[in-house]
């Protein structure tokens, strides 16, 4: 196994389509097995074949917790067959080191995929997890799309990008999903105002309580 070098964002490398896997040949396992090493020595939790610049529609994840034994997972020729429930995702990126900035994502997904020996399998990632939203960062990369392309905030976005010395926004990659952003605002707005009610019950429990003891 080997540590390879990772694409970063700016290199053009990254937008380039990619292409299916044929035949699951020795080279095909060999860049597999590479990229996972090369992902756990960037104590990341996925990377695309595009990351290290490769064309082919393979990529590797482990959202294993630091402790639980190592758990990688190969998908070779992903396709993303159902994803629904919009969320946010505040996510990063091992293709620009030290950036976060929040994006849109599904909390549900179902992709297809095959693995190594070439059989195919269906993955269901639920909730939110950090796997589902991995597979769809993962995907995109696959098709020539970075999570900021995703951004909810270009402003925000380009201001962490730019603490990192990292190039802008591409205006013309930024993905059009209002309605996304819609049913997450409301969804965000409907959180904070439960947070609110119980916080305002906490501390009519708690007046409620003391003025019992004083009695």
């Amino acid at each position: 196994m080997a540590v390879l070098r990772i694409v970063r964002y700016g290199e053009d490398l990254l937008r380039q389509p990619t292409k299916e896997v044929g035949k699951i040949s020795s080279k095909i396992k060999k860049l597999a097995s590479d990229m996972i090493e090369t992902m756990y020595a960037n104590n990341g939790v996925g990377l695309a074949a595009t990351q290290v610049g490769e064309g082919y529609r393979l990529f590797v994840i482990d959202v294993a917790e630091e402790n639980e034994p190592a758990n990688p997972l190969v998908f070779v020729n992903p396709k993303i067959v159902k994803k629904f429930d919009p969320i946010n995702s505040y996510e990063g990126c091992l293709s620009f080191p030290g950036a976060y900035t929040n994006v849109r994502r599904y909390a549900n997904v179902v992709v297809k995929a095959k693995d190594l020996k070439g059989k195919p399998f269906v993955l269901e990632a639920t909730d939110g997890t950090l796997l589902a939203k991995a597979i769809q960062h993962e995907t995109d990369h696959l098709d020539g799309i970075l999570f900021v392309d995703h951004a909810r905030n270009r402003f925000e976005a380009n201001a962490e990008l730019a603490k990192h010395e990292l190039p802008p926004i591409e205006d013309e990659n930024l993905l059009n999903e209002d309605e996304m952003e819609n049913i997450i605002q409301i969804a965000e707005v409907k959180e904070a105002e439960e947070e609110k009610q119980k916080k305002l019950q906490e501390e009519q429990d708690a007046q409620t309580a003391a003025a019992e003891i004083h009695e």
